[in-house]
């Protein structure tokens, strides 16, 4: 038979060919079927590529059905060598499947899987590849670790990725290999390619999951890059961060959690322990240090939240786990939006999800509250389904809410699923011991479901009941009556043993019903099921022990029953109890303790989820699922106690800039814009106080993370992996660098001082006679910022026309936006400027320092701006910017911050207290609105330990205290600044002011403006963020404006002194923008002023938060009518 005519017989068939195996007397059935597949071998036996591919795709088709085809692996591996591509293909796929079945077959072709390896055609070289480590043999390791080795440094990153998923399985087969391999995971995890990332992680994982010193270096990137990895690696990646963050960077909650235990301990302490508290009060206070959090931390928490929007629940659950395990509390919140939207997903996506919500919300109860109706259970649900829905629902249980629930809870015993009815019984017994509040309610309910036609509910009912009464027998003697009563009618075994149970245990509660009970029971022992007659036996016991007269002869009836019982168990307690509580002579010693044996006081069984304890495993993990610990399982490491060193992660990036100097000759003075110059400009740049100023480099390197990022996370998915990494790392490496060299700044600074101060005393005989040692500083600090605001607008010039480059410019935008940030009203010039700009602009910021400041001396201002080469100045001359762009984006001068009163000086009998808003940024703690508080004694006589007391917050406020004034002399001021986290909303933070004679109650109320923090985005961004927040969050409001309100300068002047926003560049005149981020929960406020003719003019406010969008637009048109 030809090749063609068995292709053509396979098709359609033929009649005159014999069909083996189907009729019975052939013997077929138990004979092998050597004819099968023949027609298959003859068309990968011919000459023709077409009737190869066809066989192979016939091939492929039944290993995808399940169907046995290694019969015909000699057949298809001598094909391995065909040149036509699509064949070799499927030749590969078909030998990754079967390889490892057939290794003797597979080892004579290894030379041609070896020739593979250097195919032009990337798919070829990864499926030799593969199939070469799917042959499970020893003799061929070194092959294999050369092989892998070599595709480790291919061109193609799919080859890269095919090395990486090769690792494991040759760790797999020669664990000695390990140390090789290792190596390889190294060089493949400095891969830059998002497609190799999680393949590379994931053997990571298998090989070698400790060494976390090969992640240190490659972090930032991961980070980076997660955005953009497939769903799979994204799965692994996050996964793998989890633990490597918390071995590297310190507990975001450790502050609360001593806390917690300070007050415990002031709460349980005695007298006697007092003297020892106050010894160990300063150890304690040296423990409290503020938490700053590591940037490095920020960015894993930054560069996952986008993931919670992902289609994959695995993702999601992914990142929600690494919320929970890393957030601050404060951040927590946003998993849980996430995790609602997945129970909408499939009954076993739902079961994965709601078992990790049943633990979550044991802890972070708050975080479901306000999707409580989402675990509403349906009739549609799996039983498992509506299980844990209950667990969930019973955990989210509060006095607010408890209502609801029950009545939830009722219908649900409706349904006609017996095990979920027997759940919701249990769940009510545990809210019922939750709450006191609605026990007694609970325990009603549950009695008159003792009346129920369901043998099953009234059951359950009894066994909750019995567990409910045990927490208050006296006072429910009614309950244990009405039981009593209803043994006649229960028919299920465990019921009527809970009822004797009962009775038996509080007899002395119900002395007339319970003999009447035994009588009862001792006619129908013989009929009773065995787990009834133990209890029989136990009622009669202790009735024997408690009143002897009336049970004596029916105990003794009992007993003798049970002596000749079938069930050797019943026989064994009978006689067991009989000589315990009859003594005669021959019995024991125990006879005398029969009472405590029998009638000791039982502990109220603990009703607790199932899911208490499971948190100890990683959320997500098939540990967590089982409750118990999987093979392959990694516990999840505790915190570090004190943070490890944060420069290992340090990259060497080198710069366009470094690399032309390499190329071409570069002017002296361009070699100051490298980072770590740049990086010494910002951390010259103080706060007003001295206090602020010396916890510089460490504040810096926090709030330069946050908002520096900011921008950068927010394009990272458009940008190419490796350019957005490089940014990302450059920003990174800058903070990390201040903290390094705090110690050689504060030197400069004070050389800087002295010298500043020799020129002073020389120069100006005025400022000598006027100013302070008060003044002084702040006229140092004056020429400090006009010095470093100089020089970077130098910088940014100079590194402009010498890299021509757009990364480059946006990270010199985005040191501009720190700097405006740490720094007070100073007008910041943007990068691209010509000279004549920049000298006018110089100008203007030394008045606006002059404003600010006490009057420095002129003679002490720095070098000028006048040193730019003649070829800079002409490539820069055609790049001029808009007179919008110079208007002042910080906040209003500080003249012009508003005070409130706090304390009158005729209330605080001569103690005068004012505060206000300083729009900086609260170091201790991001998340607080900072708030400066003066305090003036107007009395003869000092004052003495101002400070806080008994703070009375809304819920989720939290107050940070300023440092005890010990003494305040008669007719002088301070300042203080304390931290206020108002939870985004304008309640009052309520408190007692303190003295060491007087307590005076007061309240600080912020404007909503107060509640924002400048947030920095390009035009660009301003216009994508305002897409995301349309509809219900944007509100739109005509206005005309005031007769002050002429120009865009006073628009633009009463906006920022009504809220803490920022300006957004704009290309048109007539439309004023303005963006910032609310402190707390850093959502974004967006707000535009389009002007309009005749006064006109519309406000567009844009803010997910609605409540705070409404109450700011309120404030803002205010502003502008007048």
């Amino acid at each position: 038979m030809s090749a063609s005519s068995a292709f053509s017989d396979e098709k359609g068939g033929s009649a005159s060919e014999p069909e083996y195996g189907h009729d019975p007397a052939s013997g077929g059935i138990f004979s092998s079927d050597y004819k099968r597949h023949d027609d298959l071998k003859e068309m990968l036996d011919s000459n023709k590529d077409s009737l190869k591919l066809e066989a192979m795709k016939r091939i492929v088709a039944m290993i995808a059905r399940g169907k046995n085809a290694s019969d015909l692996f000699p057949a298809v591996v001598k094909n391995v060598a065909c040149k036509n591509i699509e064949v070799k293909k499927l030749v590969y796929v078909y030998l990754v499947r079967y390889a490892e079945e057939q290794q003797d077959l597979a080892l004579l072709s290894i030379s041609t899987f070896q020739r593979g390896l250097k195919d032009p055609n990337q798919l070829i070289r990864a499926s030799a590849l593969r199939v070469l480590s799917s042959i499970r043999v020893t003799i061929i390791v070194p092959i294999m670790m050369l092989a892998i080795k070599e595709a480790a440094s291919d061109m193609s990153p799919y080859v890269r990725k095919t090395a990486a998923h090769a690792i494991p399985k040759l760790h797999s087969l020669d664990p000695e290999q390990k140390d090789q391999l290792i190596e390889v995971i190294e060089k493949l995890l400095a891969d830059k390619t998002t497609l190799v990332a999680g393949s590379v992680v994931m053997a990571f994982e298998e090989v070698c999951p400790d060494r976390i010193d090969l992640i240190h270096k490659n972090y930032r990137k991961l980070c980076n890059l997660l955005i953009d990895v497939e769903e799979w690696g994204q799965v692994v990646i996050i996964n793998m961060l989890t633990r490597y963050a918390r071995t590297q960077f310190l507990n975001p909650n450790i502050n609360e959690s001593l806390l917690e235990e300070n007050s415990e301990k002031a709460f349980y302490a005695s007298d006697d322990e007092e003297e020892e508290d106050k010894k160990a009060e300063p150890a304690t206070l040296a423990k409290r240090k503020p938490y700053v959090m590591d940037p490095d931390h920020r960015l894993l928490l930054r560069n996952t939240k986008p993931l919670l929007q992902s289609r994959n629940a695995a993702v999601v659950m992914a990142v929600a786990q690494l919320y929970f395990h890393l957030a601050p509390k404060a951040e927590v919140g946003i998993i849980a939006k996430a995790l609602v939207r997945l129970m909408r997903s499939h009954s076993e996506v739902q079961y994965v999800v709601l078992q990790n919500v049943a633990t979550m919300s044991i802890k972070r109860r708050g975080m479901f509250e306000p999707y409580l109706k989402s675990f509403y259970i349906r009739s549609t649900d799996p039983t498992q389904i509506k299980v844990l829905k209950l667990e969930v629902l019973t955990n989210l249980a509060n006095e607010t809410n408890i209502s609801t629930i029950l009545r939830e809870f009722q219908t649900y015993i409706k349904s006609m699923d017996k095990d979920f009815v027997a759940a919701s019984i249990q769940a009510i017994g545990r809210c019922a011991t939750n709450i006191g509040e609605v026990r007694d309610t609970c325990l009603n309910g549950l009695v008159q479901l003792l009346s129920n036609r369901d043998e099953l509910v009234v059951a359950e009912s009894v066994v909750v009941i019995k567990k409910l009464l045990q927490m208050q027998p006296e006072q429910h003697s009614d309950i244990i009556k009405h039981m009593a009563k209803l043994i006649d009618n229960i028919q299920v075994p465990m019921a009527r043993a809970s009822i004797l149970w009962l009775i038996g245990e509080y007899c002395e509660h119900v002395p007339k019903i319970a003999p009447d009970v035994l009588r009862k029971m001792a006619k129908s022992f013989t009929n009773e099921e065995d787990i009834v007659k133990l209890q029989i036996i136990n009622l009669a016991a202790k009735l024997y022990l408690t009143n002897s007269k009336q049970s004596k002869l029916l105990t003794q009836y009992v007993l003798n029953l049970a002596k000749y019982d079938q069930n050797y168990d019943i026989r064994d307690r009978a006689r067991f109890i009989r000589q315990l509580i009859v003594p005669t002579d021959k019995s024991g010693a125990l006879s005398k303790y029969a009472k405590k044996l029998f009638l000791a006081l039982k502990p109220a069984p603990v009703l607790e989820s199932p899911f208490k304890d499971r948190d100890h495993f990683q959320l997500g993990s098939l540990s967590h699922l089982l409750n118990a610990k999987a093979a392959g399982y990694q516990e999840l490491p505790n915190w570090p106690e004190s943070a490890p060193d944060p420069s290992v992660r340090n990259v060497e990036v080198i710069t366009l800039l470094e690399r032309v100097t390499t190329l071409t000759s570069i002017p002296d003075w361009s070699k100051c814009s490298s980072r770590k110059d740049r990086k010494e400009k910002k951390v010259e740049k103080p706060f007003y106080s001295d206090s602020e100023g010396e916890s510089g480099p460490t504040e810096s390197a926090d709030s330069e993370s946050d908002s520096g990022s900011g921008s950068a996370s927010a394009s990272g998915s458009d940008e190419s992996g490796s350019g957005s990494e490089s940014e990302e790392s450059g920003e990174e490496t800058e903070s990390d660098e201040e903290e390094e060299d705090e110690e050689e700044e504060k030197k400069k600074r004070k050389k800087l001082d002295k010298t500043k101060a020799k020129k002073q005393a020389e120069e100006s005989a005025e400022s000598e006679q006027s100013s302070s040692a008060e003044d002084r500083k702040r006229g140092r600090k004056a020429v400090k910022n006009q010095k470093s605001a100089s020089e970077s607008e130098s910088e940014s010039e100079s590194s402009e026309s010498e890299e021509e480059s757009e990364e480059e410019s946006e990270e010199e935008s985005e040191s501009d936006t720190n700097v405006r940030k740490k720094r007070t009203p100073v007008l910041k010039q943007p990068p691209k400027q010509s000279k004549k700009e920049s000298k006018k602009e110089t100008q203007e910021m030394s008045l606006l320092d002059l404003d600010d400041y006490e009057p420095a001396p002129a003679s002490a201002s720095v070098t000028p701006v006048n040193f730019l080469s003649s070829s800079l100045v002409s490539d820069l001359e055609g790049l001029s910017l808009t007179d919008t762009i110079l208007a002042p984006t910080t906040l209003a001068p500080s003249g012009s911050i508003k005070m409130y009163e706090l304390l009158h000086r005729i209330k605080g009998e001569g103690l005068a207290v004012e505060y206000c808003f300083s729009r900086q940024p609260f170091s201790p703690e991001p998340n607080m609105v900072a708030v400066q508080i003066q305090f003036t004694n107007n009395t003869n006589s000092e004052t003495k330990n101002l400070h806080i007391e008994d703070p009375r917050l809304q819920s989720g406020m939290r107050i940070r205290e300023f440092a005890e004034i010990d003494v305040l002399a008669a007719g002088e001021s301070v300042t203080v600044v304390m931290g206020i986290d108002f939870c985004d909303s304008t309640q009052a933070a309520n408190f007692q002011l303190c003295t060491h004679t007087r307590k005076f109650f007061v309240s600080i109320q912020p404007p909503v403006g107060e509640l924002m923090t400048p947030a920095f985005l390009t035009e660009n961004d301003f216009k994508k963020e305002q897409g995301k927040l349309m509809g219900m969050n944007e509100i739109l409001e005509k206005l005309t404006l005031g007769e002050k309100c002429v120009n865009e300068h006073v628009i633009v002047e009463r906006v920022t002194a009504t809220a803490n926003l920022s300006r957004v560049p704009c290309g048109s005149d007539k439309e004023c923008r303005f963006a910032g981020k609310t402190v707390s929960s850093g959502c974004l406020v967006l707000v535009t002023v389009t002007t309009k003719e005749g006064g006109g003019a519309q406000l567009t406010v844009n803010c997910e938060k609605m409540l705070i969008g409404t109450m700011l637009v309120k404030d803002i048109l205010q502003a502008l009518s007048q």
